[in-house]
This record gives C-alpha cells, sequence and structure tokens, in this order.
C-alpha cells in the first residue's frame, strides 16, 4: 500500500489477550476471531463480505473507538436512540497517524434517519448558524433517503477528514454509486481518508484502495475481481437468463 503523511487511521487491532472469550458475540464473529492487526489504506479502505461475516460491527466499533456517536454523525454527535452497539470498541487498538484529521463523520444507512432527527431538534434549540447549513440547508426529512444520503456527501463532507460510511448503497441508485465515485475522488484529493463497508462493486470499483473481505476463514485482502460480489454480478449479467431461470426453477 502506498503512504501518505496525512493518513489519519493507520492499523486497527485487537486486544485478543484482554477478551473475555471468542465464544460469545461480537467476537464469535468469523473476522475477529482470527483478527490481530489491520493495515488500513491511506485513502480508501473498503469492509466487504456476506451479512453477518462482522464488516459493520467493525466499523462501528472503529467509529466508537475514535469518539463517533454509535448512530452516526460528526464528534460532537452525542444522542442516543437505543444502545445496540457491541463492546468491541473497548477491545479495539486505532493506531493513528501523525496528522490529526479537521473533519470526520460516521455514516450508516440503517440510523441516518436518527441522525436526520437530532439535527432538527438541535437547530430547534437556537443558534447560528444553524447544523442543516451544512447539510445543504434542506431539512434532510423533507429529501427522500437517497437525496439525504448524497446531499450529506456533497456538503457535509468537508475534506482533510476521516470518514467511515456503513453500506451507503444502501439509499443510492447504481447511477448514484457511481457519481459516489467521483464524490470519493474528491475528498481523497483533498487529503481525506474513507472506510467503507459495503456490498457494492460499484463502489468498491475504486482504484486506489484495499479490499479486504469478511469470510468464515477470516479476513483476506482480495483484488476486486477475486470478490464474490463481483464474480456473481459478473456471472449473473453475462448469463442471466440461465441464472434466473435456474433461481426460480430451484
Amino acid at each position: 500500500m502506498s503512504n501518505l503523511s496525512w493518513q489519519y487511521i493507520r492499523r486497527i487491532g485487537l486486544k485478543r489477550d484482554q477478551v473475555p472469550t471468542f465464544r460469545h458475540y461480537p467476537f464469535n464473529l468469523p473476522s475477529l476471531r482470527t483478527l490481530e492487526e489491520l493495515e488500513l489504506h491511506p485513502k480508501v479502505t473498503f469492509f466487504i463480505g456476506e451479512n453477518g461475516m462482522g464488516k459493520s460491527t467493525l466499523l462501528e466499533a472503529m467509529a466508537v473507538a475514535m469518539g463517533f456517536n454509535a448512530e452516526g454523525g460528526s464528534l460532537n454527535f452525542n444522542f442516543s436512540t437505543f444502545d445496540s452497539h457491541s463492546e468491541l470498541a473497548d477491545y479495539l487498538r486505532v493506531i493513528r497517524g501523525i496528522e490529526k484529521p479537521q473533519d470526520g463523520f460516521f455514516l450508516r444507512a440503517e440510523s441516518f434517519y436518527n441522525v436526520a432527527s437530532n439535527i432538527e431538534e438541535m437547530d430547534a434549540e437556537g443558534g447560528a448558524p444553524k447544523i442543516i447549513d451544512s447539510f445543504g440547508g434542506k431539512s434532510l426529512h423533507e429529501q427522500s433517503h437517497g437525496e439525504s444520503f448524497f446531499a450529506t456527501f456533497i456538503h457535509r463532507f468537508r475534506g482533510n477528514g476521516i470518514y467511515l460510511l456503513d453500506e451507503p448503497e444502501a439509499a443510492l441508485s447504481p447511477l448514484r454509486q457511481m457519481s459516489m465515485l467521483t464524490r470519493i475522488h474528491d475528498l481523497v484529493q483533498d487529503n481525506s481518508q474513507l472506510i467503507i463497508a459495503t456490498h457494492s462493486p460499484i463502489i468498491m470499483a475504486y482504484p486506489d484502495a484495499a479490499i479486504y473481505e469478511f469470510t468464515e476463514d477470516g479476513i483476506h485482502l482480495r483484488a476486486l475481481e477475486e470478490t464474490n460480489h463481483y464474480i456473481i454480478m459478473k456471472q449473473f449479467f453475462d448469463d442471466r437468463k440461465r441464472m434466473v431461470h435456474r433461481l426460480l426453477e430451484e
């Protein structure tokens, strides 16, 4: 991997000697049973894999260990609508770079509604400028899920920052996912580092990145063409009729 002086997070490690047991959640997840240390790409790191492999759990724990709210937002968001995050953050070691980021955000699809609600609540309390102004000025609740998500990418992510995204494709059309590649590149050019958990082969196609695939055998560094996501999608569109026929027969 290339190295940049402004890489904010260099590695993460699991304090294995402090883990009480690997028989219970979250430490019994395949990705965590063998995790020791993971080197992050200075620009973009992707966490991919099937559901239940632990990629979102690890991303959430990283965010909490770095000081972000478990439900998302910037470092000054401290609301909680539910307390469901795991204890993994307490056992993670975050190895930081020399430079400190000037901006940061943890964006997750499943709790973005709660972030939008918290913004409205804080703005209703008064004060200027309004928080929503940094998200484009239009209420996130008055936009579709995809529009509000994309407004956050475009307006709130200022650059010179660390950004953690959990399955952003959940709210984005394929065309918007392609547009997201452009925005990722803009942020990277502006001294930003991104860590993204995703199922989208479009998003993980960003070229200057590391792709870690979470499997039953642990975490493995992959090329895009080696990932199950890419292989399955390619097989489907190369022989769509035959595959659909087989699926419907089964």
